[in-house]
């Protein structure tokens, strides 16, 4: 029945000319990376000033840290623009960066002594910019700061906008048109939250991290060269229970039925106090340290594999505009550095995703049960930290199958949409993104945790020279590599047009923070 309700949705699509229209889904990427010194240690440095005001600049900003860049694509219709614009946003990067200074080209940090040693960010003296800063301190006396250095690759994803009419008429559907959109994107969400560890199991790369970062947390790790630890099949060390997955929102239930369940329930985390944070409390010292008391400060902090998403006004919370909008697009959060790509990710990833992403959406998307929702915590887990363990097993719907096979059934569930994409552009790249896949899947040696598994292990190499070989290699191709004139041109401009509105901000506020963060939490 799922199979042939696929079937019928694919061929809808097919005979009314809406696939060719679906190749039209907008393409973004969000990519953080750690600015280190050449010995492997976090930059002590700020933000360089060449790079822009990451309050204010639409493209380079900051995540958790100071020394935690982000980069931010525009989101395009081909994903070949994707990759270029973020490749050239490398390239100016490095034309601005200092020579001792480059970026660690892994998702775990390295040489970390102690949180202290990982600057906090900070957006200037805008209310908006210290309410940014106070919610990165909340972070880290609710979980430290070591997991926020973490640096990963976020997809985002919109279905086209004329894509909609085409499938709620082959679905019948009378709903007002946003209304479907985002029961929509929620079936979507929901497949992709049953079935999302795909992605740590094939774009997995963190297997392996420096003694620093685990704090005498090594009990279930092995031990190799000058103070790297690893588990030997593990897949994303990232999405583990030393990476995203923490206790303090263990008890976190979060509903994806509809919309409005959704934000129902991140706005109870909202308001709902939680004893550990009350203790912590909202000032130390007489300084704001966190934005509340509650189980989550804003939306934000609520690690998902994936979220929906609406962009926002100025001062608007994401649930507000969701709300009031409805549903722009998908942000998938599960996916590691590609430490082998020189920008992080590469284009095979991404087509695969958007592959896998219009499967979620045409696949039959029962609503997740409690049982169901346990069984996608475990897998997560499971993955993130024996992937590649030969003949694992997952749990679908309280039955225990092998990895191997779930996933070989994926992918040829997927491909007949592949193949459907590759006929409308002859180049054939979905379809050999998705071989080469099924090929990684049927020969795991050749997927990128195990391949950086082994390197480590045959060479005898630490992880850290391993990442900062790769990083000193990446660095110097940039280097030489300058963007077009045209890129460094513009980049130059939004750089001196972002400290320009940062300073605007700066200079016209009336109100005091306290009633800034008020009015935020209340809207």
């Amino acid at each position: 029945m799922i199979d042939k309700l696929l079937e019928k949705r694919l061929d809808g699509l097919l005979a009314t000319g809406g696939l060719e229209i679906l190749k039209g889904g907008k393409k973004g990427l969000e990519k953080e990376s750690l600015r280190i010194d050449t010995n492997g240690s976090l930059a002590q440095t700020p933000h360089p000033h060449e790079w822009g005001a990451p309050l204010t600049h639409p493209y380079i900003t900051t995540d958790y840290s100071e020394a935690l860049p982000e980069l931010i694509t525009p989101a395009f219709s081909e994903m070949h623009e994707t990759i270029d614009f973020l490749e050239q946003t490398h390239r100016f990067l490095y034309q601005h960066l200092s020579s001792d200074e480059l970026l660690w080209a892994a998702s775990m940090p390295c040489a970390v002594s102690d949180d202290t040693s990982i600057p906090i960010a900070r957006y200037g003296t805008s209310n908006n910019g210290k309410m940014k800063h106070i919610y990165r301190v909340g972070l880290d006396w609710r979980y430290g700061r070591k997991m926020q250095a973490i640096a990963g690759v976020h997809f985002n994803y919109s279905l086209p906008q004329k894509i909609w009419p085409i499938y709620q008429e082959l679905e019948k559907s009378k709903a007002p048109e946003q209304e479907f959109i985002n029961a929509s994107y929620f079936s979507l969400i929901r497949n992709f939250k049953r079935l999302g560890w795909m992605v740590p199991f094939l774009f997995g790369s963190s297997p392996a991290v420096c003694k620093s970062f685990l704090a005498g947390r090594t009990t279930r790790f092995k031990q190799h060269q000058h103070g790297t630890y690893y588990l030997p099949h593990a897949t994303s060390l990232r999405m583990s229970d030393i990476g995203y997955k923490n206790k303090n929102q263990s008890s976190l239930v979060v509903s994806y039925d509809s919309l409005n369940d959704y934000c129902a329930s991140l706005e109870t985390a909202l308001r709902t106090p939680y004893p550990e944070y009350e203790a912590i409390g909202l000032h130390n010292d007489g300084s704001r340290i966190q934005l509340s008391t509650s189980v989550l400060q804003i939306e934000n902090e609520y690690y998902s594999f994936i979220r929906p998403k609406r962009t926002g006004q100025p001062g608007e919370r994401s649930s507000t505009s969701l709300k009031s909008r409805g549903v722009e697009y998908v942000e998938i959060r599960a996916l590691d550095l590609n430490c082998l790509s020189s920008t992080g990710v590469d284009i095979e990833q991404l087509c695969f995703l958007e592959a896998f992403l219009i499967f979620c959406l045409l696949e039959e998307s029962p609503l997740l049960t409690q049982s169901e929702l346990g069984e996608i915590e475990y897998n997560e887990l499971t993955v993130a930290l024996r992937g590649h363990e030969p003949d694992l097993e997952l749990v679908e719907q309280s039955r225990r199958r092998t990895i191997k096979s779930w996933s070989l059934e994926i992918c040829q569930r997927m491909l007949p949409i592949c193949e459907a994409l590759d006929a409308l552009s002859k180049d054939g790249e979905y379809s050999m993104a998705l071989n080469k896949q099924i090929h990684a899947i049927q020969f795991p040696e050749s997927l990128p945790a195990a391949k950086i598994l082994n390197e480590l292990l045959t060479t005898q190499q630490p992880f850290q020279t391993y990442a900062m070989n790769l990083s000193k290699n990446y660095a110097a191709q940039f280097r030489d590599s300058p963007p077009r004139d045209d890129v460094s041109q513009d980049f130059s401009r939004l750089a001196k047009v972002s400290r320009s509105d940062q300073e605007k901000l700066e200079s016209t506020e009336g109100e005091s923070l306290k009633e800034y963060i008020k009015k935020y939490l209340a809207n």
